[in-house]
């Protein structure tokens, strides 16, 4: 009678197994670049391991903790150094192991869950990618009662209901934790919510160095300049570099790990694989010299813009025949606040290339290798103006409102879009265009006052097809690489009536 399920009523029992002695096999030794949410658990631990030192003081234990943050920046490692850490016994579940396609099947597995922890409190549940289950009640289209609604019910429930859950301390991995339901967020329930970032400068090198263990790096290799070279990478993705790194030289039969395999490998994860045989045609490949080198030169020539740190015109297997890499600040990434100036200079580097092209082979004779460029140059104007602020024009006024979270289940439906009449709007477009306009100029001028320059590094990367950070360096010393006032160009309003063609595919 019910198969080989174990009876009828084995759907409801929780998959999960309960270890008694958490043999986790990490610790927090193992996790780096993540310090203060370290900070943040240790103190979880410290609950764990002698509870009577707070409740003596009247404290009351946390009943949750919730972990938030990207994806790959280690909150499943967290709570499994929080279980090894802790020596308490340890239940981990995913979100979706609760929904199933009957119903009451998710909130018979959160009872049987909890009854275990129950028994053996203290004890650890960890709940992996709780937005599975979680999500907002309430907010389907027919206001129905799913299946889902009645799991979270009961999660609620026995986190903190009439019985509570003393000794138990839940944590769940979440990186959408906007669409979860506001009852699970509330003191009680999940008391502490951490924020697991992306790590810094130190953070990254730290991790690099725990991902480094057990491989045979040379002694050349500088854990501190691969970290300058991946801002905004994950601990996934520096354990991931560091294993592509070891694959390759594994590949070329090599017993130790050096830096070309670890820089083809920061290459590799950033714009794909290189394509063997590089571009055999003589004119296309002068083009995308041509083409990379413009960025690069208005980039480096720009004021309050990130550094040129790479040019290569080896085609890669996402379709780009070259890139010029550029290292960003870390200060930017950490904020993610940019000023106007680096907009505006974003806006001229972006057309760089396109001007590259037009100066080279003429108006007529240019291609569709700028294609993503223009795109990014439209799409941050618009923004610029129309939701940043950044026009004296148009005003401090949000004028786009799609952006900000997103819908769920259609929730944000129903409210009203404010409808801005013709003439604001006029001045959107025609701002978007002064921008546009000025950026182009400048561009344009950097590359006409810096033609040798220009024409060196083209012929430097059609002989080795890669220019790196320091040969671009002394060919700007070498050159005496000029300038331009940037803000005489951008302030003069007569400067807009200056002969010139706006790219006609620009917006």
């Amino acid at each position: 009678m019910g198969g080989p399920g174990g009876g009828p009523m084995g759907f409801g029992k929780s998959k999960a197994e309960i270890q008694m002695v958490p043999d986790t096999g990490v610790t927090f030794d193992d996790v780096a670049g993540c310090d203060g949410a370290k900070l943040e658990l240790c103190e979880v631990v410290d609950f764990l391991k002698q509870p009577e030192a707070y409740t003596n003081n009247g404290c009351r234990i946390p009943r949750g903790v919730i972990l938030d943050g990207p994806p790959g920046t280690g909150k499943t490692l967290l709570a499994k150094a929080v279980a090894g850490e802790a020596g308490v016994p340890f239940i981990s579940i995913s979100g979706s192991e609760f929904v199933e396609m009957f119903v009451g099947v998710g909130a018979s597995r959160v009872r049987d869950i909890f009854g275990q922890a129950k028994k053996n409190a203290p004890c650890i549940i960890f709940i992996d990618e709780i937005d599975a289950v979680g999500r907002q009640r309430g907010a389907g289209f027919a206001g129905g009662n799913d299946e889902r609604e009645q799991t979270v019910n009961q999660i609620l429930v026995e986190m903190d209901g009439f019985d509570g859950n003393p000794g138990i301390i839940t944590i769940a991995a979440t990186n959408r934790v906007d669409i979860l339901d506001q009852a699970l967020l509330r003191p009680g329930r999940f008391d502490r919510k951490v924020t697991v970032d992306l790590p810094d400068f130190k953070g990254r090198t730290r991790i690099l160095g725990v991902h480094s263990r057990g491989k045979p790096l040379e002694p050349d290799v500088d854990l501190e300049a691969i970290s300058r070279r991946t801002p905004g990478y994950s601990g996934a993705q520096l354990e991931n570099l560091m294993n592509e790194a070891a694959i390759s030289a594994a590949r070329l039969n090599k017993k130790t790990i050096g830096w070309d395999e670890i820089d083809r490998a920061v290459d590799r994860l950033m714009v794909g694989l290189e394509k063997k045989g590089g571009n055999p045609e003589q004119k296309s490949k002068e083009m995308v010299a041509y083409h990379e080198a413009g960025h690069a030169i208005v980039g480096a020539l720009v004021p309050d813009y990130d550094q040129v740190q790479k040019i290569s015109i080896v085609p890669r297997s996402n379709g780009a025949g070259g890139l010029t890499f550029f290292a960003p600040q870390e200060g930017r990434l950490e904020t993610g606040m940019y000023s106007k100036q680096y907009l505006e200079s974003q806006l001229a580097v972006a057309l760089g290339g396109r001007l590259a092209e037009e100066i080279i082979y003429g108006e007529d004779r240019v291609t569709t290798g700028a294609s993503n460029d223009i795109q990014q140059v439209a799409n941050i104007a618009k923004r610029m103006v129309q939701e940043w602020g950044m026009s004296e024009k148009v005003g401090s006024v949000c004028l786009d409102e799609s952006g900000g979270s997103p819908q769920f289940m259609g929730m944000g439906m129903l409210q009203g879009r404010t409808v801005w009449g013709d003439k604001i709007m006029t001045d959107v477009e025609d701002e978007i265009e002064r921008l546009v306009n000025n950026s182009y100029i400048i561009a344009k001028e950097i590359l006409l006052n810096n033609r040798e320059l220009f024409e060196h590094l083209t012929q430097a990367l059609m002989e080795t097809e890669v220019v790196s950070a320091e040969e671009f360096q002394m060919m700007l010393v070498d050159f005496n690489a000029k300038a331009i006032d940037y803000q005489l160009i951008g302030k003069d309003k007569n400067r807009e009536a200056l002969p010139f063609k706006v790219l006609p595919d620009t917006f």
